[in-house]
């Protein structure tokens, strides 16, 4: 086997004291079977990143985290790459300009969905009809923007074949991180669309019965959340599409911070993967590197080291420096940096040697602040198998000054 078990946390590549010591506490508090570190784990609010919790009959708003659902979608396009580079520039204005990054949106027109007719926004109108109303508003304002932080829209290359492939990772927005916030408000006795006072990195995780009228309210939010990463994933997909004038014909999606209800030996169970990808035998998922570095599909073995995962693995490649140690403090009033380790001639450079053309994103995404994916997926060989490498060559994120509250 190749993970070690730590005060019964089961640990894939090199420990991280700081989430190891979160998730032996998440590992001490409720029906705990198993807790697990994926190799790129690194601290998170409560449950770190890169952390999986299996409960017995509970799930936990804290360990799904603020960004419910957040995830990726990779298509593999009908082009070659070949075929765009000598336009990339142009195409990667359009990206910019045409998909809606940050806070605002490019068209100020929603985008509807039937998603908006879903019953279970019942359970926020049993919450009281404010919450219902402004989660919906804000739910329909936001559906197909990507946001900011560590979420993107790139184009790859697959060192292999040369086909092109695009991909994007963001989660369920300012609706999702409000759902969060607002149960964890419930579970404390709080008001849901109060502020959440005194709450930090941490402490021990917010545990609901799942079978409680409140853990079974969440479960259903949560899912509703998902529905809404997913689509406006598509949505922004299919956008990208349309620029390249480019259809797709191999596609692969799922979520990375989500509550999953699982068998395992025989019993049933409730996943709570943070930062962490689902890899059931079979099982697809995209695992995104730096911009300074590959990217992933993969598939879940069929081995007893898989099993002894609880089918999980990598989400990305981890983060090796904080966003304010590589980009430094931001005064919003001045709207000015100071004290980054990273420069943006630094980071432009980098990014320049690896062949990617860069739209937006800050010093606190560069190549530096992240490990090598290759390392993290050589902890996991014995559980995913990589079927396509992926080779960035253009990707767009929001500016570095871009404020957004929901953006990891």
């Amino acid at each position: 086997m190749a993970y070690q078990t730590i005060k019964n946390v089961r640990v894939w590549g090199a420990p991280d004291e700081g989430a190891l010591s979160q998730a032996v506490t998440c590992s001490q508090h409720g029906n705990v079977i198993q807790a697990l570190l994926m190799a790129d784990h690194h601290k998170g609010y409560s449950q770190p990143i890169g952390g999986v919790l299996v409960y017995d009959g509970q799930i936990s708003p804290s360990g799904v985290g603020y960004d419910i659902a957040c995830g990726n979608k990779a298509v593999r396009t009908t082009l070659m790459a070949a075929d765009i580079k000598p336009v990339l520039p142009q195409i990667m204005n359009q990206i910019a300009s045409k998909i809606s990054f940050g806070m605002g949106r490019v068209n100020d027109e929603p985008v509807d969905h039937e998603l908006f007719d879903d019953p279970d926004w019942a359970v926020y109108a049993a919450i009281g009809k404010q919450e219902h109303d402004k989660l919906k508003a804000l739910a329909r304002q936001q559906l197909g923007t990507v946001g900011s932080g560590n979420h993107f829209v790139d184009l790859f290359e697959e060192t292999a074949t040369g086909r092109l492939w695009a991909a994007n990772h963001f989660g369920s927005r300012g609706f999702g991180h409000k759902t969060a916030s607002g149960f964890l408000n419930l579970a404390a006795g709080r008001e849901f669309l109060g502020k959440a006072p005194g709450e930090h990195m941490d402490q021990p995780p917010v545990l609901l019965k799942l079978d409680s009228e409140l853990g079974d309210m969440y479960e259903r939010a949560m899912k509703l959340a998902g529905r809404y990463a997913y689509a406006g994933r598509d949505y922004v997909i299919q956008q990208v599409l349309s620029i390249l004038g480019a259809k797709a014909d191999f596609t692969v999606h799922n979520h990375h911070n989500f509550a999953w209800k699982e068998e395992h030996e025989g019993k049933q169970t409730i996943v709570v993967r943070k930062g962490a990808t689902p890899s059931a035998p079979g099982q697809l998922g995209f695992i995104g590197g730096s911009m300074g570095d590959i990217s992933v599909i993969v598939q879940g073995k069929d081995t007893e080291e898989n099993k002894a995962s609880f089918y999980s693995t990598v989400h990305g490649a981890g983060r090796v420096m904080s966003r304010t140690r590589a980009a430094g403090k931001m005064n919003w009033k001045t709207r000015t940096r100071s004290g980054g380790e990273i420069t943006p001639k630094q980071m432009k450079e980098a990014v320049e040697r690896y062949g990617v053309e860069l739209r937006g994103a800050g010093t606190d995404e560069s190549p530096f602040v992240y490990r090598k994916l290759q390392g993290v997926l050589d902890a996991h060989s014995d559980t995913i198998e990589v079927l396509h490498v992926l080779k960035p060559i253009g990707v767009c994120m929001a500016g570095a000054d871009e404020f957004d509250p929901y953006k990891d």
